[in-house]
Formats: structure tokens, sequence, C-alpha cells
């Protein structure tokens, strides 16, 4: 068997019982590839991919170390997005749902960032360097 090439592809935890992740799709622009739904219609699992990027959403299990990020009012990581257009992608975020954690400004360091929490409680970073 040949080698794989590590991808990263992140797992977000969600509260059961969610049947719209539009959030993702409209505020993000990812699209969802795959889904699996419980019997009751709602999410077990979506697989979405952003710019080719795949990430998951995946309903609570009873495992109490994998957790949404509302189960303990924050996150455990933020998610870092690197984008050509920070403050566009901050309103489209923004319009979609989201609620500014930090406006977008420019650091000494070089970099363009803002930080958006979504919907279910996962921060985003959008950035890019300047």
């Amino acid at each position: 068997m040949e080698p794989v090439t590590p991808i990263f592809a992140p797992e977000l935890y969600i509260p059961n019982g969610v049947r719209d992740v539009d959030f993702y799709i409209k505020g993000l622009g990812a699209v969802e590839l795959r889904r699996f739904s419980n019997d009751d219609g709602t999410i077990h699992v979506s697989e979405l991919s952003l710019g080719g990027a795949i990430f998951h959403l995946h309903e609570e299990t009873k495992n109490p170390a994998l957790f949404s990020p509302e189960r303990h009012q924050g996150s455990t990581v933020i998610i870092g997005l690197f984008v050509n257009d920070v403050d566009a992608y901050m309103a489209r975020a923004v319009a979609a749902g989201a609620k500014v954690t930090s406006p977008a400004q420019d650091y000494d360091y070089g970099y363009r960032q803002g930080d958006v929490v979504d919907p279910f409680g996962h921060i985003w970073m959008f950035e890019r360097r300047i």
C-alpha cells in the first residue's frame, strides 16, 4: 500500500436534534457532500467541503470527551480559514447567523484576522497575510 499524504479533516460536534446546517453553506460557502440522517430526520453526520478541504459535523455521542461547544459554553479550538477577503467572509458569516467575537483588523505580525462564532458555538478565524 502506498503512503497516504495526510489531509486535515476536522470533525466538529453539534448538539443532538439538529436538522439544518445551512450556516456552513450560506455563511462559509461550503458544499455538503454527504449526509447520514437518524431515523427522525436529524443529522448524525454531515460531510462538507470548503474549497476542497473536507470537514464533518457529527452529532454528540455518549462519549463524554466529545461534545459540542454549547455543552460547556466554550470551545477548545479556533478553526483558521485563510481567505482572500477577510471582511467579505466576516460579513457573509454574520449574515448567515454568526456573531463577531473579534472584528477584522490588521496585526503587526503581518495578518489581517477576524473571528466569529457560528450558530453551534464553533469559532472561525478568517485570516489573510498582508
